[in-house]
């Protein structure tokens, strides 16, 4: 979870698009302008986000650039993380072009897709693109072997140092709660969240004043709402039932961001304190 969050994370860019909609980039190429996140964009396209990552082997979220195309998968395209990709033509696709852009083999894409010519190939055409053996094990990690060269793990993190003095005595995220599990490591030497056991229908409130960077879905964590504040530090709120607040959006302190949802049987919030993307026990820092 934590090195999911990390993904979740990772550095901002904002929204741009090839086209006239401003709601429907699906299928369509983007370009990055200042501000943008993939979060942001794969929430604008309706598609999931690790379906954009895959759809883009080789672009690192941390580091996007103004000006930088990115594909968006339509929403009928899809990703699983060891292939074949569910892949709609596009305009001077060629079985070899698709194959560089997913390190796949142009014969094994030809294979995978009888009955086919592959010099009549047809814009919104809809074919089979199998993933070699190193690009299918780098897809169900959710990256490629250039991304997982470029992104570093949470060990590898820049150090952020001490923590500001800003970040002290900030409330907790729920008013009623029982911490169900603390901040710590597991008996497999794993690095965990904090867990925090609430009353049905509560919401999680802001923990100081920010803005809302991602509030979306994500595998594993279900609804999920991640803060920014000043001093480099980001509040993270996880197995939500829905967000209450939009990416973008300014929040104050003690504004509600989610409804908690359920998790082992009863309402639980995952909630995460991060310094410069390094987790940090919120214990540290809530009052």
């Amino acid at each position: 979870m934590l090195i999911a969050l990390t993904v979740l994370l990772a550095g901002c860019a904002g929204h741009s698009r090839e086209g006239d909609s401003a709601h429907d980039i699906a299928g369509a190429w983007v370009t990055i302008q200042r501000g943008d996140t993939l979060g942001q964009i794969a929430r604008r396209a309706e598609v999931p986000l690790v379906r954009l990552e895959r759809f883009n082997p080789g672009v690192d979220a941390r580091h996007l650039v103004v000006g930088q195309r990115l594909m968006v998968p339509a929403r009928d395209e899809r990703a699983p993380s060891g292939g074949p990709y569910r892949y709609r033509v596009r305009p001077g696709d060629t079985y070899s072009a698709i194959a560089r852009r997913f390190g796949a083999n142009a014969q094994r894409i030809r294979a995978a897709n009888p009955g086919i010519v592959p010099t009549e190939l047809r814009v919104g055409q809809l074919i089979q693109v199998p993933l070699g053996a190193r690009q299918a094990s780098a897809s169900a990690s959710g990256t490629t072997n250039k991304r997982q060269s470029a992104r570093p793990g949470r060990k590898q993190l820049p150090d952020p140092g001490n923590l500001p003095a800003s970040a002290r005595r900030w409330p907790w995220p729920l008013d009623d709660y029982r911490v169900a599990r603390p901040f710590g490591t597991d008996q497999r030497g794993a690095l965990q969240p904090m867990l925090l056991a609430t009353a049905s229908g509560s919401r999680a409130k802001a923990v100081a004043d920010g803005e809302v960077r991602f509030a979306d879905s994500m595998r594993q964590l279900g609804q999920v709402v991640i803060v920014h504040h000043v001093d480099n530090l980001q509040s993270v709120y996880a197995l939500c039932k829905r967000p209450l607040v939009e990416s973008g959006e300014r929040v104050s302190r003690g504004t509600p961001v989610c409804e908690v949802g359920r998790h082992d049987g009863g309402p639980r919030l995952l909630f995460d304190m991060r310094h410069g993307g390094k987790p940090v026990d919120p214990a540290q820092i809530l009052r």
